[in-house]
């Protein structure tokens, strides 16, 4: 009897391990596929983004004009390439990485999938700054008042918000939540007044920058941009297992050795920086940190350590994508980028809800 019933477990722990066997190698093979789908789009969307807009270039005269350099743009598609198209690609990918990434932090950092870096008051706070430096006409740093004033305002706002919500030395989810709901209620009404005071082209300034744009991108904001990005890319990227920790919640999570507090501070810090550093050279582009993170999430599952990367490339993807859109779909007309993430991030995200429901009701 008791050798019947030893086989009979022995069947049982083998087909439950074949089956983990299954899941492990099917997640797997999607994981293979969506790096490889996306990765293609991404090369696709460049190629696009280059040589499609007002002024068409040749594809086959690309190679040449690249291998020559930016010191060959002196005729008019060498000039269009280096000074307007390569520029702009490369700060809208960097744009897009940096919102995907800090969705994805703050969905770890959160617990939850709806989750984005707007809820601790970034965004609002970078709207502020960003709409003080066009009505007062900050011009201390030329050019670069609106992306500092916005930047900084930003990060300053997520520090408010953070310290607000700490209790006994520690910061609670819920209080993050309440605390940020508060700070972009106040950061919204003080964008409102501001535009109210505001002369009419500035007003027009505002509203423009709101909803999101990368007209006017040159080298030096690509750099700086790009230089920010890569950074914390490279630091979230070492966070991922200790991400994966935080979801078994914060209990479980110190009884494995994790710094719960120390990981959270580095996750909220770096979607800060991450974020701020986007919209004050892109403006308000909505929907990215939320719907990317979440449509990878059901693909790949939920491993912070595929999500993260992953997140970076999907949010360049959809960015670079939007931006071709916006240049092409009125002749000389440059749309503001947002519209065009929020029509693809709001049905995708109502889809992406409507299918968490019905799991919930079948669980």
């Amino acid at each position: 009897m008791i050798a019947v019933t030893s086989t009979k477990n022995q069947a049982i722990y083998s087909t439950q391990a074949s089956g983990k066997r299954d899941t492990f190698q099917k997640r797997r093979f999607r994981r293979g596929v969506l790096f490889a789908v996306v990765l293609t789009l991404l090369a696709i969307t460049c190629i696009c983004s280059v040589i499609v807009g007002q002024y068409d270039l040749e594809l086959d005269d690309l190679w040449p004009i690249l291998a020559a350099g930016p010191m060959s743009a002196t005729e008019l598609d060498a000039s269009v390439l280096w000074q307007i198209r390569l520029p702009r690609l490369v700060l809208g990918l960097f744009v897009g990485a940096a919102l995907g990434l800090g969705g994805a932090l703050m969905q770890a950092v959160f617990s939850n999938p709806l989750a984005e870096p707007s809820i601790i008051g970034v965004t609002s706070g970078a709207g502020v700054g960003a709409a003080v430096a066009i009505v007062f006409g900050t011009s201390a740093l030329g050019s670069w008042s609106v992306p500092v004033c916005a930047f900084a305002a930003g990060i300053a706002t997520t520090i408010v918000v953070y310290q607000l919500s700490r209790s006994d030395g520690k910061v609670q989810v819920i209080n993050l939540v309440l605390v940020g709901i508060a700070a972009n209620a106040i950061a919204g009404a003080a964008i409102s007044l501001l535009v109210f005071l505001a002369p009419t082209t500035a007003r027009e300034q505002i509203i423009f920058w709101q909803m999101g744009t990368l007209a006017g991108a040159n080298w030096e904001q690509t750099g700086i941009v790009a230089l920010i990005v890569t950074a914390a890319a490279l630091v979230a990227l070492t966070l991922g297992r200790k991400l994966d920790l935080l979801a078994l919640g914060d209990t479980a999570a110190s009884h494995v050795g994790l710094n719960v507090q120390q990981v959270r501070i580095a996750a909220i810090f770096l979607s800060t920086l991450l974020t701020a550093a986007a919209v004050s050279f892109a403006g308000l582009i909505a929907f990215v940190g939320l719907v990317i993170p979440h449509i990878i999430r059901t693909v790949a599952g939920p491993s912070n350590r595929v999500l993260i990367p992953a997140s970076i490339v999907g949010g360049a993807l959809l960015i670079g994508a939007s931006d071709i859109f916006a240049r092409i779909l009125i002749p000389f007309a440059d749309l503001p980028i947002g519209i065009f993430t929020a029509l693809f991030g709001g049905p995708t995200f109502f889809i992406l809800l409507r299918q968490m429901i019905r799991k919930s009701r079948v669980a």
